[in-house]
């Protein structure tokens, strides 16, 4: 949606005043998308970080930090999810339940009033959820010594290739710095070598036709060997659910009937 604000924008000159806050959720923005969003529409974005289970509540990037230029890490800063609300504690733990150092990965949990009391008529689940008072959010990430939360990837996104963790959303920061891509989806294929491999999904600009092996050179200058996509795809869109959230299963399912 925001993609769509700022191409709107440039198209047609406008400066957005009649809009005050864009407040973006769902997961953080990749940042070649809201730094050009910042470029064109100025500093009107705020990040809120929740789900179902703890609704708009769990983090928060203010207009300040999602603006900010100055300071020595704000393109970290603009990738994170910002810090801890108010009303909850967060913290990244390990599969013990114990606290990861500062800067490194483990899974979100938060605690406070706005978690959930529990699954409807499901206990199981909550169990499963719910341990000592920390609502697991299955989002793996990391906390800086700062404070700022950096949310890696969704657990069940994770590929595992060779036996090296490879999380998609590092190799989609990248591939979203070609200035020829518009979108893109990285997913695992099953793969009798590796266990799995990196195949990403590439839509291009309107009109333009993707060198998919300087793509390629791209990733290979920015991130490590292992974690470059094996399987480049040129696609005309991704599929999307009514929220538009690309729809990895219909993705991985493809894969599955190729294959």
């Amino acid at each position: 949606m925001v993609r769509k604000l700022v191409d709107m924008a440039k198209e047609t000159g406008s400066q957005s005043d009649g809009i005050r806050s864009v407040i973006y959720a769902g997961g953080p923005m990749y940042n070649a998308d809201i730094i050009d969003a910042v470029e064109v529409m100025g500093p009107r974005f705020v990040q809120v970080y929740g789900q179902g289970e703890c609704p708009m509540a769990i983090t928060a990037l203010s207009r300040d930090d999602v603006a900010d230029r100055m300071h020595p890490r704000w393109r970290e800063r603009l990738g994170s999810v910002g810090k801890a609300q108010s009303i909850v504690e967060v913290a990244v733990l390990e599969e013990s339940g114990a606290p990861v150092p500062p800067g490194e990965t483990g899974e979100i949990a938060v605690r406070g009033a706005p978690v959930m009391l529990g699954y409807w008529r499901n206990a199981e689940a909550t169990a499963k959820t719910i341990k000592e008072g920390w609502l697991w959010t299955r989002d793996m990430g990391r906390i800086e010594a700062d404070g700022y939360v950096t949310m890696v990837d969704r657990s069940k996104d994770l590929i595992i290739s060779g036996g090296s963790n490879i999380y998609p959303r590092e190799v989609k920061e990248v591939l979203l710095t070609h200035p020829d891509a518009n979108e893109c989806a990285v997913v695992g294929q099953a793969d009798a070598k590796w266990g799995e491999i990196v195949v990403a999904f590439v839509v291009s600009e309107p009109r333009v036709s993707i060198d998919l092996k300087a793509m390629d050179e791209l990733c290979l200058s920015q991130i490590a060997r292992f974690k470059r996509p094996k399987r480049y795809e040129s696609v005309e869109a991704l599929p999307k659910n009514n929220y538009g959230k690309v729809l990895k299963t219909d993705l991985r399912a493809r894969l599955v009937s190729e294959s």
